[in-house]
């Protein structure tokens, strides 16, 4: 198959003021695919020459994109989004875990995954980190339905022992052993990968932070998510239950949790040593701006973190993200850096959506971009798709120009198509 359209996709993280060698653009462009991947970019005359026999669907005046990466989210809380009016722990204790404990019934659990997974591919998604609830059969549900899709997805049940409800608790054997069976069953079977999940240090006890740090060493080429300094309430609780710790990170790392596998979802509110701590290990700090604006978390201090070296990475963080959308998520957190004194280049944002996820991921190779061999994750995007951004786009000109009205104006009715390892989701 050949796709036709302007193709743009990125070889390298940008410069922020001067981005243009990062990328390529080719505006009468095609993606030459087969067996789901990339076999070429290039001109579309050049393409169908040397690809005659495949059939072309065109996209005429569209952008193509690779799929978005979502690095952090959670699927048992696709009921929880836009619930009203608290901060962290109190939403936590009000709308998360009444909904989480729902997925004890395993015929739940596997209608909110197909849920799930229809929300993040109608919105361009086509990569995703992802929380599971306690329950073991929840990750199942999840990469049984990926699967289903040809997607990649990364994800892991939720390792939580204290400091929630009885019927959400599980003990640090139960989770390590209920963990490994899932690591044996699904990590790199087809494009899915599996991610040891301990929910953060406030519900997860020393003994069951050891257990995740033994499941690491076991299997080194599994991934690590968590939350880390998203909030102020947050932080100081964590710090009373482990008053020994020098900071939040350390907590982490004294359990061997932190390594360049590791997804620190939030990381708000960092010291110096846990930004130079990030930084050695190469460890990855997750941006969720619409969750942390929605929840009052605090600013996430991008400038500070880039010119510190930490790898980065962005996410929905639904459902205390209020949008399943890369494209609103972006727009996000462009407005959270304004107040930071910190202008948000377009070319940046797409990239950190796209290759910039991968490589923070490794997984460049497979995603990401359009280069030869990757999986041909895609997503068909037109910047004037409604009356307001039609009428802003008569004045752009330039493609940054055009990239910053997708992300400001954009979201779910930009998407022409999404194409999941070259075939439309099912």
């Amino acid at each position: 198959m050949i796709i036709r359209g302007r193709v743009l996709h990125f070889l390298k993280q940008p410069d922020l003021l001067q981005p243009e060698s990062s990328y390529e653009y080719i505006e009468e462009g095609a993606l030459a695919i087969e067996e789901g991947r990339i076999l070429e970019v290039g001109k579309f005359l050049d393409i169908r020459r040397r690809y005659i026999d495949f059939k072309v669907v065109d996209y005429k005046e569209n952008l193509i994109f690779p799929g978005f990466i979502d690095l952090h989210n959670h699927f048992p809380q696709v009921q929880v989004i836009a619930s009203y009016g608290t901060q962290l722990l109190e939403w936590l204790n009000k709308y998360t875990f009444p909904e989480e404990a729902k997925f004890c019934d395993e015929r739940y659990a596997k209608q909110k995954a197909n849920e799930f997974i229809k929300l993040l591919l109608s919105n361009g998604t086509t990569t995703s980190v992802s929380f599971c609830s306690v329950h073991k059969h929840s990750a199942d549900a999840l990469f049984e339905e990926a699967s289903r899709q040809n997607m990649c997805i990364l994800a892991g049940k939720v390792m939580m022992d204290r400091n929630a409800p009885e019927n959400l608790i599980d003990d640090p054997f139960s989770s390590y052993q209920d963990t490994k069976d899932l690591i044996v069953r699904w990590h790199k079977t087809g494009r899915n990968y599996y991610v040891i999940s301990p929910r953060f240090a406030i519900t997860s006890s020393p003994e069951q932070l050891s257990q995740a740090g033994k499941l690491m060493a076991e299997h080194p080429s599994c991934y690590l998510q968590t939350h880390l300094a998203e909030n102020e309430a947050e932080i100081k609780f964590t710090m009373s239950l482990y008053p020994s710790a020098k900071n939040y990170l350390d907590i982490y790392q004294k359990f061997g949790l932190v390594d360049s596998k590791s997804l620190m979802g939030h990381s708000i509110h960092l010291d110096q040593n846990e930004i130079s701590v990030l930084r050695e290990l190469n460890a990855i700090a997750v941006h969720c701006p619409t969750s942390n604006m929605f929840l009052g978390s605090g600013f996430f201090p991008m400038e500070k973190l880039i010119k510190s070296g930490v790898k980065l990475g962005i996410a929905t963080d639904v459902g205390g993200g209020t949008s399943y959308s890369m494209i609103n998520t972006l727009d996000a957190s462009y407005k959270i850096q304004q107040f930071l004194n910190f202008s948000l280049n377009p070319f940046y944002s797409f990239y950190w959506a796209t290759l910039g996820n991968a490589k923070a991921l490794g997984l460049e190779k497979e995603i990401g971009s359009f280069k030869k061999g990757c999986f041909a994750d895609i997503v068909v995007m037109n910047a004037g798709n409604d009356l307001v951004s039609k009428t802003r786009m008569r004045t752009c000109k330039s493609l940054a120009e055009e990239l910053f009205v997708l992300q400001t104006l954009g979201g779910i009715h930009s998407i022409k198509a999404v194409y999941i390892a070259g075939e439309s989701p099912k």
